[in-house]
């Protein structure tokens, strides 16, 4: 009879666990929690009371839904994710020339279906996904580029 070995708190027992949490997705709350803030962010650019920090959230949501897109989890096309940039630079563009932070209803319409792919991706990809998407993101963030590790 075959026997399971028993890791206890060892090293290869920590790995384990951590392993299998990468294949599993975000936990709920942590995912209701981002997605609450596209949302608002969102509502705010739509209500002509959005900010830099809203531009900031969208563009960021909608970096982190094409990277998950092209990981395999959601739709999310080059075209739609190319109108959104324009979207949200002419945004940013205007708040920042003449303090008015917001969406049109064409704009909003844009990042509305960002923010509900974004949803689902966070309630369905594994954390591992999610995490490298982020660490891309980051990368970016740092004149890296976009490319994977």
């Amino acid at each position: 009879m075959a026997r399971t070995a028993r890791f206890g708190n060892s090293a290869q027992a920590v790995r384990a666990r951590r392993n299998k949490i990468l294949l599993l997705p975000m936990p709920r709350s942590e995912a209701d929690r981002l997605c609450l803030e596209v949302h608002i962010a969102l509502d705010a650019m739509r209500r002509r009371q959005g900010n830099a920090l809203a531009a900031q959230t969208l563009c960021q949501a909608m970096i982190l839904t094409g990277l998950l897109a092209e990981a395999g989890y959601g739709e999310a096309t080059f075209e739609q994710m190319r109108e959104a940039e324009t979207v949200i630079v002419d945004a940013s563009d205007r708040g920042h020339a003449c303090g008015e932070w917001y969406l049109d209803g064409h704009g909003f319409a844009r990042f509305a279906v960002i923010a509900t792919t974004y949803d689902a991706q966070l309630r369905r990809a594994p954390l591992a996904a999610i995490a490298d998407a982020h660490e891309r993101l980051t990368r970016f963030r740092s004149g890296d580029g976009f490319h994977q590790a």
